[in-house]
Formats: structure tokens, C-alpha cells, sequence
């Protein structure tokens, strides 16, 4: 080896660098993050949308063999699915038949869905199309209790609820107890909702696809709401919700009274069908004429917002 020659150094990083450079790091990350929430945000309200899209064609469907939407659902024991939600009735229309035929069998063994034995095996199995991707509780089945009778039952759940009107008891709407609603409707099918997005309620005692008598027997808060719903509720969770007017707006999984408008887990409002096969993503901003879409001859010179 020369005199003059010098091995080879291996230059390393310093502290510094190590420090600028994990700062770059966190600095693209944290431009990176939010771009990446807004992209995942807008596909699950699009796969939300989409939800509403199939109920939407599967209720035309239904109208189409059945000579009217379907109702809400039926305390008529004579009927052959008493209690059964309008979305369990949709299921032969939306791809379903196995599922569908299940639901046949299981009311001819027993036609209370809410028996304590569980005959109706489809009343904790989540599906997909009932269930908004952004809400993690719709994806498994639950376990509630009665609040009168303590009784336990195992329940799956929806993100999207009938159109009863402006109150579930005024039936002003398009589904809601034993309706039978045809979709020659003189507000006009595409300024009339047909179903909207509220989850279910806190306690998970309210938004039960299979199956739900609601508040009053009628389906209200469970199966079908109204864009202005009132509360006939006795139970002490919900006392701080009053009796008047709910309107549309924001919400939480976590506040009770949320649980009677219409409200979804999207940013900035929430997705609605309307009775023409039509989806908006309807803003919160909207309020004010949500009660006149929500009534199919109410006469309100209203149509949805862009």
C-alpha cells in the first residue's frame, strides 16, 4: 500500500440531519393525512349512497309485482309476516332469495319475530346493503334488553330508515304502519323522500332491520321516521329530549336525542333516496325544506337542493 494512500471512510448521518430529516417526514405525513381522510371519507359516503341506490330500485321492484311500496310493517296477525320491517320485505328484490326464503320459514314456525325462543334466524344477521360502512356497529349483531321486561335478544342493525312523513303518526309520508303507497305521487317522486340515514340509537334499542315496533307501536324510530318526529317515549334516557320537534341535523352515537331526526356519520349531512330511484346527499343547511319533501301531497312548492 503507497504511503499516500488512505482507507476509504464511511461518512454517517449526524444527529442533525437525522433531526431535519424526520421533521420533512412529519411534515409531508401530516399534509398526507388529512388528503387521505377526505379521499377514505368520500368512499364511504359513495358506498352509503350506493346502499340507498339498490333499496331504492328493490322498493320500484317491490311496487312494481306488489302494486305499492311496502309498508312499514304490519301488527295484523292475519297478515303472513306481522312485525317484519319494509327492508326484510325487500330481500327477494335486492338478490336475497335464500335469505328471503328463510323468512318464510321462519313465520310459519312462529309469527312473533320477537319471541324469546329464536326462531327468526335472520334477526341478528347484519346485511350489508342495510348498513352504512362509516358506523362500526352495524357490521355485528347485539345484544339488548328490554327496558320494561329486562328480556335479552339478539339484534343486527340498519343505517337507513323509511319516510313516514313529518310525524310517524300524521302517515303523511311514504312508508309507514300498513301503507301500501303508490308511487304516483302528487308532490312528485323526485321531491319526495323515500328513506334517509339515522343511526341506530345509542342504547341500540331503536334501529332494528329485521324487525321493530319503535316508540308507538308503529315503527317510529326504528323502522321509519319522520322528518319532524316527536317523542311519546316514558324512559327516563330520553327525558332531556322533550316532546317537541326534532329537525335535521347533526348528531352523535352517543346523544339520545339524535336518535329521532335524521343525521348521518358523514361530514356535513347525510345521504337520502328518493321515491323516483334517485340519491342526494341532502346538506344540513337543507333543514327548512326537509319536512316539505318529506310529505308525498303535502302541496309545498319544494324540490331537493343540488
Amino acid at each position: 500500500m503507497s504511503k499516500n494512500s488512505r482507507p476509504c471512510q464511511q461518512h454517517g448521518y449526524t444527529l442533525l440531519e437525522l433531526l431535519v430529516a424526520v421533521a420533512i417526514i412529519s411534515i409531508l405525513l401530516g399534509l398526507l393525512m388529512p388528503a387521505v381522510q377526505k379521499v377514505r371519507s368520500a368512499a364511504d359516503r359513495i358506498r352509503c349512497a350506493n346502499n340507498l341506490k339498490q333499496i331504492g330500485l328493490a322498493c320500484h321492484y317491490f311496487h312494481d309485482a306488489n302494486g305499492g311500496l311496502p309498508p312499514g310493517f304490519s301488527l295484523d296477525r292475519r297478515n303472513a309476516y306481522p312485525y317484519l320491517s319494509w327492508l326484510a320485505r325487500l330481500l327477494p328484490y335486492l338478490d336475497q332469495d335464500n335469505m328471503w326464503r328463510v323468512v318464510e320459514e321462519d313465520f310459519q314456525v312462529d309469527k312473533n319475530p320477537f319471541s324469546r325462543t329464536h326462531v327468526h334466524r335472520l334477526r341478528d344477521r347484519p346485511v350489508s346493503v342495510f348498513s352504512c360502512p362509516v358506523d362500526f356497529r352495524v357490521k355485528t349483531a347485539w345484544t339488548v334488553y328490554s327496558p320494561r321486561t329486562g328480556e335479552a335478544s339478539r339484534v343486527a342493525l340498519t343505517s337507513y330508515l323509511g319516510n313516514s312523513g313529518t310525524e310517524t303518526r300524521r302517515r303523511d309520508g311514504v312508508i309507514f304502519l300498513n301503507s301500501k303507497v303508490s308511487l304516483d305521487i302528487s308532490d312528485g317522486a323526485s321531491n319526495t323522500l323515500l328513506a334517509g340515514e339515522r343511526p341506530p340509537s345509542f342504547n341500540i334499542q331503536f334501529g332494528w332491520w329485521y324487525v321493530g315496533a319503535g316508540q308507538d307501536n308503529a315503527g317510529s324510530l326504528d323502522v321509519v321516521l319522520g322528518s319532524t318526529e316527536k317523542s311519546y317515549l316514558q324512559d327516563v334516557a330520553y327525558a332531556p329530549c322533550g316532546k317537541g320537534l326534532s329537525s335535521f341535523r347533526p348528531g352523535s352515537i352517543s346523544d339520545e336525542c339524535s336518535t329521532f331526526h335524521f343525521w348521518s356519520l358523514h361530514p356535513g349531512g347525510a345521504n337520502f333516496a328518493f321515491c323516483d330511484g334517485s340519491v342526494r346527499f341532502v346538506s344540513y343547511s337543507a333543514s327548512s325544506v326537509l319536512a316539505a319533501l318529506s310529505t308525498r301531497s303535502g302541496g309545498e312548492v319544494a324540490s331537493p337542493p343540488d
